[in-house]
Formats: C-alpha cells, structure tokens, sequence
C-alpha cells in the first residue's frame, strides 16, 4: 500500500516561535477537518532496564508547560513512569498526512489538577477508574462489571464520585518537538523544536 502526500508543505517560516503554539494551530486545523479524536496519541514508556511499551491514550491538557493525560498510577505506564520517568508522545494524523513526535521527562499533576479534571469525566468513567485495577490480570469480563455494578450501587448518578487515589495526572514536559508534513516523493518536510537555556532552537531534519 502506498500513496502520494501533497496536500502541504511546512517551511521554518511558517512555524510560530513555540512549539506548544504551533502544536495548538496544527491540532486546531486537524479538529477542522473533523478528525475522529485528534486528542488520540501513542504514549511510549520504559522500564528500568530500558524495555519500551506503547499505548494509545488521550490529550486532555495543554499549556506552556507541557501535554497532560490520565491514567491509574498502578498501571504498566504508570509503574514504568515511576522508575523512568521519560517518555514519547505520537500523533498520528494520517488522514491530514501529519504527525508530531514529542520527546520529553514526564511529571505528575498536582492533586488539584486532577480532581479539577475529574469532575467534568461522565459518571460511568469516574466509576470506571475505581473499578478497574489497570494492568493487572482479572479472572473474567464478570468480575470487572460486578465491581462496576458494586460501584453503581454505592455512588448512584448525580452523588460526587471521590477522586481514586490511585489515579491521576502526568505532564509531557517537552524537550523536543517534531512537525512532519508528508510531500511528494518521500521528501517530506519535518522541523523540530529542541529545548535549549535561551530557549527553543528549530531544525529541519531530512526525511
């Protein structure tokens, strides 16, 4: 399967002087588009030793600091976060021929934050996050639904859900950035943004 890219191009010009606002004009263009959820990146951890793992998850923070997902902090992520706490961020907008490739150190939210984000999530999501112990084994799909249905129970529809203490927030602090635009002939354009003292320094890359 192959097929030409050649609805863009991306120039050093063109970029805005920050990565998180060029991210912020590219996610905008890509939600224009009507993309099925923008938000979706691949989230690549590793271990101690240095064995990687990927996973989908979902943007549900950006600033100047950094790109903010969720998860269980007893989770494969979240263990592998805890004792190496770096980590790559991929959005694979195809459809838009783009991606943008993050590389950064990767910190938790504070517990305000978290809560703050909590509230908005549906009720079923907020029971989800305490009936599911991420990552680890379940002896079948009835166990998972009759802790759901325990949790239904116990916090009915409209009653405040308590934020699990297990569960949380991490920040994507950035180091780098990368903006790939697919071209013609696979000479695509890809320009990254490499954190420095004096602040962002940018680069093309060959393709």
């Amino acid at each position: 399967m192959r097929r030409q890219y050649a609805l863009a191009g991306l120039a050093e010009e063109d970029l805005a002087a920050d990565p998180i606002t060029q991210f912020a004009r590219w996610f905008a263009e890509a939600e224009q588009v009507a993309m099925v959820e923008p938000n979706a990146m691949v989230l690549s951890t590793a271990d101690a030793e240095g064995r990687p793992s990927s996973r989908t998850v979902l943007l549900k923070g950006l600033d100047e600091r950094g790109f903010v997902f969720f998860t269980n902090y007893g989770s494969r992520k979240g263990v592998e976060l805890a004792a190496n706490p770096n980590a790559a961020l991929l959005f694979p907008w195809h459809s838009i021929d783009r991606q943008v490739m993050i590389t950064g150190s990767v910190e938790r939210t504070g517990r305000d934050e978290t809560a703050a984000y909590f509230r908005t999530r549906p009720h079923g999501s907020q029971l989800g996050a305490w009936a599911s112990e991420q990552s680890s084994p379940v002896a079948s799909r009835e166990v998972l639904e009759q802790r759901f249905a325990e949790l239904v129970t116990r916090y009915p529809e409209g009653e405040g859900v308590p934020v699990p203490p297990f569960w949380g927030g991490y920040r994507v602090v950035p180091r780098t950035v990368e903006f790939w635009q697919g071209r013609l002939n696979r000479l695509h354009d890809r320009l990254r943004y490499t954190a420095t003292p004096s602040g962002w320094e940018v680069e093309r890359l060959c393709p």
